[in-house]
């Protein structure tokens, strides 16, 4: 078995492992990707809370306001 340890939250990581995992012929391959939940939200991020709970419309907005000035810096 192939695998590859990536960090979840880097694109370039993804592509790269996505990419030799297509080339291994004949035996099973695994990406392991380590993630943060709730990255780029700093009242979601590492808080177990919001695993599997939606947040208030306010709340929802505030947390989209962030990822859209994070995704500015990718």
């Amino acid at each position: 078995m192939k695998f590859y340890g990536i960090d979840g939250h880097n694109y370039n990581e993804i592509i790269e492992a996505l990419e030799k995992a297509k080339t291994i012929k004949g035996k099973p391959t695994a990406i392991i990707a380590k993630t943060i939940k709730g990255k780029g939200v700093s009242f979601m991020e590492n808080e177990a809370k919001w695993h599997g709970k939606a947040p208030k419309e306010e709340e929802y907005l505030e947390a989209i306001k962030e990822l859209e000035l994070s995704a500015k810096n990718i």
